[in-house]
C-alpha cells in the first residue's frame, strides 16, 4: 500500500513539474525592426528602423504577459512641389520611445505561432513631437527551436493625426 501512494504521489508530482515546465515561458527578448509608413504621414515619411525590448512571463500554456521598451525612426524625406514656383520642403526625422505592456497568445499546444498587442505610450523624442498612446497589434513565430522570433505588426500612435507602420522584425530570446 505504502508503495502505491508514493507511486501515485511521485506521478502527480512530475506531472505537476511538468506541466509548469511547459508553461514557462520566461524570457527577455530584443530585436531590430524596419517599417514602412502607412496612413497620414506616409507623404512626408516612407520607412523607419527601430529596436525592441521584452520580457514576458508566461503565466498559462495560452497567455504570455510582459513589459516592452524601443525606439523607431521615420526618416523624413525632401517633397518638390511644382506650381506657379517651385518650393523644396524637407521633413525632419520622426522618433518615438514606446513604453507599454505586452500580450501574447498561443492558440496551439507546443507551437510557436502566436498574436498578441503591445499598448501604452510612444514618447516624443525630436522637437515638436509630444508623442500619443500607442497600440500594436502583431503576429509572429519561434525560429530555431524557440530562440529567435520573427513576428509582423502594425505599430499606431494615435495623436491629433495618426502615425502607423507596417512592419516586420526579427527577436532573439535570452
Amino acid at each position: 500500500m505504502k508503495k502505491n501512494v508514493f507511486i501515485l504521489i511521485f506521478t502527480f508530482v512530475t506531472l505537476a513539474v511538468s506541466a509548469q515546465r511547459n508553461v514557462d515561458r520566461t524570457n527577455f527578448r530584443a530585436g531590430l525592426n524596419a517599417g514602412f509608413i502607412v496612413g497620414d504621414f506616409s507623404e512626408a515619411y516612407t520607412f523607419g528602423l527601430g529596436v525592441d525590448m521584452y520580457h514576458h512571463w508566461g503565466v498559462s500554456k495560452a497567455l504570455d504577459v510582459g513589459v516592452t521598451a524601443g525606439f523607431f525612426n521615420a526618416f523624413g524625406e525632401e517633397q518638390n512641389i511644382v506650381n506657379s514656383s517651385s518650393v523644396s520642403t524637407g521633413f525632419s526625422n520622426l522618433q518615438f520611445l514606446p513604453v507599454g505592456a505586452s500580450l501574447r497568445v498561443y492558440p496551439g499546444k507546443n507551437v510557436g505561432f502566436k498574436f498578441g498587442s503591445d499598448f501604452g505610450y510612444a514618447v516624443g523624442i525630436n522637437s515638436g513631437n509630444e508623442g500619443a498612446l500607442y497600440y500594436r497589434p502583431s503576429v509572429g513565430i519561434d525560429l530555431r527551436n524557440g530562440t529567435n522570433e520573427f513576428n509582423v505588426s502594425y505599430f499606431v500612435v494615435n495623436d491629433q493625426v495618426t502615425f502607423s507602420s507596417v512592419v516586420i522584425e526579427y527577436l532573439f530570446l535570452f
